[in-house]
């Protein structure tokens, strides 16, 4: 039988290559990726085709950090890096991107990354 963690590590991968097979950016709509760990989010604006990160926000990033508070959980503090993201990218002229969610569910601190996004001013 196989090890519980092998198998969840190539059912991960395949929802990774199945939504990457999907969604694609250009320069003109880049991908607004999210990649989560237990502690952090992070959040990426990508073009695909010159393969160039145009756009990164964390929970644990400089920029971010000034407006976390201590009381926040942390599917607001999800809310907030999705605003900021959404900030920086179109202090670059970036308005539109699709979203990646990557191995996740479109839930919780996923969602939240792109309703914050979206209050933003980001059109996904």
């Amino acid at each position: 039988m196989a090890d519980k963690n092998v198998v969840k590590g190539v059912k991960a991968k395949r929802r990774r290559m199945r939504v990457r097979g999907k969604v694609s950016g250009t320069a003109s709509v880049p991908r607004l990726t999210v990649a989560k760990s237990l502690k952090n989010i992070y959040v990426q604006v990508i073009d695909d085709i010159n393969r160039v990160t145009l756009a990164s926000a964390a929970t644990n990033s400089k920029n971010v950090e000034s407006e976390i508070k201590d009381d926040m959980n942390k599917t607001s503090q999800a809310f907030t890096v999705g605003k900021v993201i959404a900030k920086v990218a179109l202090e670059k002229g970036i308005t539109q991107v699709v979203f990646d969610k990557n191995v996740s569910r479109y839930h919780g601190r996923v969602k939240a990354v792109a309703d914050g996004a979206r209050k933003g001013g980001l059109k996904l």
